[in-house]
């Protein structure tokens, strides 16, 4: 969950993969003491969130290149499909998705989780599904067109 999570903002498996060790790293460090196993899940969900964000807008990210951009290594999470539409949608809708139909969470707890306001979550969701059903739509009538 944590490094869907991360690959989700980063969309490298390496920056993800650094992401989720440290979120346990973190999770090791704390002293806080959780009620129960879903306060721990928030939590987690909260600091890879969190911990993505901060990759991103940091210095070495904006201003690193890749060697070879053709080295990076599959996902492997899901086959092809719909994750892989899901996976160009932009960070914040990707998060959304995910949380809301893999993690089931419900919209108000992805509003807790996230600290953002429910109508926010709502809307987001609901870009984030056009999107996805124009994507979806564009290549069903480009292969029509190649047929």
């Amino acid at each position: 969950m944590i490094f869907r999570i991360a690959y989700g903002y980063t969309r490298d498996v390496h920056d993800a993969d650094d992401i989720t060790q440290e979120v346990f790293l973190s999770l090791y460090k704390t002293s806080t003491k959780f009620a129960a196993e879903e306060n721990k899940k928030a939590w987690l969900i909260r600091v890879a969130v969190n911990k993505s964000k901060s990759l991103l807008s940091s210095v070495w990210k904006t201003r690193r290149t890749d060697l070879d951009e053709k080295a990076v290594s599959e996902l492997p999470v899901e086959s092809l499909g719909l994750y892989e539409y899901v996976m160009d949608l932009k960070p914040k809708y990707r998060t959304i998705i995910y949380l809301f139909y893999y993690e089931e969470y419900s919209v108000k707890e992805i509003a807790g989780l996230l600290k953002i306001r429910e109508t926010t979550v709502t809307t987001q969701l609901n870009r984030a599904r056009n999107q996805l059903k124009t994507m979806i739509t564009e290549e069903e009538a480009e292969r029509r067109q190649v047929l």
